[in-house]
């Protein structure tokens, strides 16, 4: 399973390191991993990961790409993370929040 997350066209872009910042702040403990193809944040002990697109290390749009398997507190922290800094969740019904 998938969710895309963006900021808003009326936000400026973040840095990944503001994101990184933010789940860190969700108790959570992620490291991001750049490579030619894209940027990634990986968390300890679990298989869901973080795809970013990032230019020049500023970022607006990412994919969380869920492990079935996953603890239910994972995700709810990386949607509070995102959602602190304005993000919001790109569905079949469009825009929601993720606060």
């Amino acid at each position: 399973m998938e969710t895309v997350l963006q900021l808003p066209d009326s936000e400026d872009p973040c840095t990944v390191k503001e994101v990184v910042d933010a789940l860190r702040k969700e108790k959570l403990f992620p490291r991001h991993e750049s490579k030619n193809w894209g940027d990634w944040i990986h968390f300890e002990g679990h298989r869901t990961v973080i795809s970013i697109e990032s230019m020049r290390g500023l970022t607006s749009s990412a994919t969380i790409e869920h492990s079935e398997d996953e603890s239910e507190e994972l995700t709810p922290a990386i949607l509070r993370a995102f959602g602190r800094l304005n993000w919001v969740g790109i569905g079949e019904d469009g825009e929601y929040p993720l606060d």
